[in-house]
């Protein structure tokens, strides 16, 4: 009995093992990723969620934006020809860049333009992006090379959570 107590006690603590995180290359040498996440946005008493699934590289970004159920919400492209926001009415808005996008559509501008730069971490714990306060709150583990996995950015009465569940390096 005692033995087969043993061999049980050992599986379950083989179940409980935490996974390994992949190999990754240092945060600075990453130039395209994608991830999968969950962004949570509060102004004043007003709050929205949304699930994120946001690909990037050097020279473009696509994001959708869709309910907590998977109804997509909107669409979001950066590319050489501006960016884009197409929403699930079908309505569109373009501008030249992230910023002027962000401005047309929500009346302020985003710190979108360094995105890539905080998305990796790469900012210390904390920093002055375009009048918003961006901290990386959380990494995946203590690791030097720990991507992010909670990031807060904050200006006035606004702040967004942006809470990522996984990562991929894209080559």
């Amino acid at each position: 009995m005692k033995r087969w107590l043993a061999v049980l006690l050992l599986l379950l603590a083989g179940c409980a093992a935490i996974p390994s995180l992949p190999a990754r290359p240092p945060a600075e040498t990453i130039s395209a990723f994608a991830f999968t996440g969950r962004l949570a946005v509060r102004q004043g008493e007003s709050r929205h969620h949304v699930n994120v699934d946001w690909r990037h590289a050097a020279d473009s970004d696509e994001i959708m934006l869709a309910t907590p159920l998977g109804q997509g919400v909107a669409e979001i492209v950066r590319d050489a020809a501006g960016a884009r926001l197409t929403l699930a009415d079908r309505r569109r808005f373009a501008a030249d860049d992230w910023s002027a996008l962000s401005e047309q559509v929500f009346g302020f501008r985003l710190p979108l333009q360094a995105s890539a730069r905080w998305l990796l971490g790469q900012i210390g714990e904390e920093a002055d992006t375009e009048g918003w306060r961006v901290r990386v709150l959380e990494r995946e583990s203590d690791l030097p090379n720990a991507l992010p996995r909670l990031i807060e950015l904050e200006r006035g009465d606004i702040a967004v959570h942006l809470r990522i569940d996984e990562w991929t390096e894209l080559r």
